[in-house]
């Protein structure tokens, strides 16, 4: 387990902390650099240096960082730098990952200060991984690599997060329930305690899974009813 941290004004902060930069100038690319400042107001521990994407943001600084360029250009990087991949969407999230084939990047975990988290809770969490502001995690629990955590969201005890899950704010997932490979949880959706999602799935905003949910599907409303599949 590791709580990384990132950084309280780019411009103030030593040069010799380790580098970072974010792949994604939309929202949720903003709400990591608040992240990471948040975690460097309590202890300075990384240099923003800016943000990566295929679409070039509406103006050349984002939160006061600099828009660096394409993935092509970050994957040219010969300088080590951890890069933090701010897609709230599960399989672009992966896709994106995938695409990044410099051996100099490096996949932190960026955990909210405030997010309470002791060795004897037993929490593992996967390279890459995004833990928010309001999280809450019990104990015995195992986070993928690239998981998003978003603001608000519990996890109980026992319970899996395979890699690229997306949890939305306010998301709850209870003991031992089990999620696979990029599940997408919607804003206050409940996955009960000892369900099974399968990967790729959508549980809609608001829904509440009580059964065991099939891969590559979506599900809605209270209980949650599979209402489409998709590839």
């Amino acid at each position: 387990m590791s709580t990384a941290s990132a950084a309280s004004a780019p411009t103030s902060l030593p040069t010799q902390l380790p580098r970072l930069a974010i792949v994604g100038a939309g929202g949720l690319g903003r709400e990591v650099v608040v992240l990471a400042r948040q975690i460097n107001a309590v202890r300075p521990h990384w240099q923003l240096t800016g943000f990566y994407d295929d679409r070039a943001p509406a103006t050349p600084a984002v939160h006061g960082l600099p828009y660096l360029g394409t993935i092509a250009a970050l994957n040219a990087e010969f300088e080590p730098l951890h890069v933090v991949v701010a897609v709230g969407n599960s399989r672009s999230r992966a896709a994106v990952v995938a695409r990044l084939t410099s051996p100099t990047l490096t996949f932190p975990i960026l955990v909210h200060p405030g997010v309470a988290l002791q060795p004897e809770q037993r929490v593992q969490i996967g390279a890459g991984s995004i833990i928010s502001q309001g999280c809450i995690l019990t104990c015995d629990i195992v986070l993928g690599r690239h998981v998003l955590l978003n603001l608000g969201c519990t996890v109980g005890h026992d319970a899996v997060l395979e890699d690229f899950c997306s949890l939305m704010p306010h998301a709850n997932v209870g003991g031992e329930a089990y999620l696979e490979t990029g599940v997408y949880l919607g804003t206050n959706a409940t996955v009960i305690n000892q369900v099974r999602v399968g990967a790729n799935a959508i549980i809609g905003a608001g829904a509440v899974a009580v059964r065991d949910v099939p891969e590559n599907c979506t599900a809605v409303g209270v209980p949650a009813q599979v209402i489409k599949r998709h590839e």
